[in-house]
């Protein structure tokens, strides 16, 4: 074990396993994984019995493009979802030498380099890559977390209590993950004797927003799934395009949907249309340009250049 990871006290365990529920903190208000949200229409098909696996998809996806920055992160987000962070940390870096100043890559990066870590809370290749994301975007959700975090390992708890705090004031009050970031801030205080409750009442939060990109959009009906479901794969997929194309030609009428304009560039990504998902970004930038910051936070981190 490492003279760092002899440090680790109870309240080092306590955020290092609060990390594992703050997953995918870059993905712009979407702090986990999408678990719990609203299939989208391009994944709907997949999940509801495609054929193929869809990580063996991915994987054949990332062997048939070696050079796609966005076919490598794409494979790493799944590893990472199934658990396999050594296998995500070596997709996240593939991903990187193709994308080096995407920021979002290299946080993602660093956090599956902390989970695939059996000992050490915060290896150096992680923290370095954490820095990385900083330096390419100071406000960059999942390289903060994680700085926080490796400060709390140090024994800075003000320090880090501080980061975190300084975090929540920039997540909307309608994430999902922000009662965990809250939960690690009390805990963390309560540890360390640390009074957090002032300074936590005393935070001011952006104004409510869609907690995930695909909230504002409806997923598809169980009608829709039980359908895809009885398609043979071939058919599927033109199934999961139909129902892209009417996201999109609904965006045409209400270009003001900056949550769906988000949902038309994952669904491009996911079906394997970089060069329409950039347009939709493109799109969604002329007709929203006070939105231009949080749609290319959203766009870098699907691997959308």
């Amino acid at each position: 074990m490492t003279q760092q990871g002899m440090r680790v006290s109870r309240t080092g365990r306590i955020v290092f396993f609060a990390a594992i529920i703050l997953l995918g903190l870059a993905i712009g208000y979407a702090v986990k994984r999408d678990h719990d949200v609203p299939l989208s229409p391009a994944t709907a098909p997949q999940m509801a019995g495609a054929a193929e696996d869809p990580i063996a998809a991915l994987e054949k996806r990332s062997r048939d493009n070696p050079q796609d920055s966005a076919a490598w992160a794409a494979l790493g987000a799944a590893y990472f979802d199934a658990g396999r962070f050594n296998d995500a940390a070596a997709a996240y870096e593939k991903a990187t030498e193709l994308s080096p100043a995407t920021a979002s890559l290299w946080s993602a990066l660093g956090e599956a380099r902390v989970l695939a870590s059996e000992r050490d809370p915060m290896p150096a290749a992680a923290a370095a890559n954490f820095e990385r994301a900083i330096t390419l975007d100071a406000r960059d959700p999942r390289a903060r977390y994680f700085l926080a975090v490796k400060k709390d390992l140090a024994g800075d708890h003000a320090g880090a209590i501080e980061d975190w705090l300084a975090l929540l004031a920039d997540t909307p009050a309608d994430a999902p993950w922000e009662k965990d970031l809250r939960r690690t801030i009390e805990q963390v205080g309560k540890i360390n004797k640390i009074d957090v409750a002032p300074r936590l009442a005393a935070v001011v939060q952006p104004a409510p927003q869609s907690a995930v990109a695909t909230r504002a959009i409806p997923g598809p009906t169980a009608q829709d799934l039980q359908a895809a479901a009885k398609l043979p794969p071939s058919e599927q997929r033109g199934m999961a395009e139909g129902m892209v194309g009417r996201l999109e030609a609904r965006l045409q009428a209400e270009p003001g949907n900056v949550d769906g304009w988000v949902m038309l560039m994952r669904s491009r990504m996911t079906l394997g249309q970089p060069e329409k998902a950039a347009q939709a970004l493109q799109q969604a930038l002329a007709a929203n340009p006070g939105k231009s910051d949080m749609l290319r936070q959203q766009a870098a981190m699907l691997g959308i250049r």
